[in-house]
């Protein structure tokens, strides 16, 4: 799904992304539930939500939750970790992130390719900010056996920044 977001482009550096696991839901600008299952019988809701620049992922597989959020968090001064693994609840959960910079030739394509790749998918939810179909946030999430598995992508293109995000949760045994 791509939604054009009613708000101004507050995000506006990559560096100002923080992470924060078990964060209560926040005022989302779009939200798309989903669910996903996987051969062995794990079925997840997902909400994927988007807060601007930034992200919320909501699961609940029944067996215990988890929140996810990338965003400009108030009072946060630790920038964006290039990884992390813990164990929350139920699952094992690892999170990875990484920041490209590009030429402005090299993001515009990069940024319409990821938004082609997510707009039309069952379980993706973009959205652009009015006055650059370049500045966008998007989020696509699937099943896994015996897990679930997100990535997202934040875009600056002011900067020819590109914030990539990949999450894996997986039961543990």
């Amino acid at each position: 799904m791509l939604t054009t977001l009613q708000t101004a482009y507050t995000d506006t550096r990559a560096g100002d992304l923080a992470w924060c696991l078990g964060k209560e839901p926040l005022p989302a600008l779009a939200v798309l539930d989903v669910e996903v299952g996987d051969e062995r019988g794990l079925r997840a809701q997902v909400e994927l939500r988007l807060l601007g620049a930034s992200h919320q992922v909501l699961v609940d597989a029944g067996r215990g939750g988890c929140s996810e959020t990338v965003a400009c968090l108030p009072g946060s001064q630790a920038p964006l970790p290039f990884g992390v693994a813990r164990r929350v609840g139920p699952w094992d959960y690892e999170f990875a992130a990484r920041i490209e910079t590009l030429s402005r030739g090299s993001f515009e394509g990069r940024a319409q390719e990821l938004l082609a790749l997510v707009a039309d998918h069952p379980h993706g939810l973009a959205g652009t900010f009015p006055g650059d179909e370049n500045a966008f946030t998007a989020l696509l999430v699937q099943c896994t056996t015996g897990g679930v598995r997100w990535r997202t992508w934040h875009a600056y293109p002011q900067e020819g920044r590109l914030v990539a995000t990949r999450t894996q949760i997986r039961a543990l045994t």
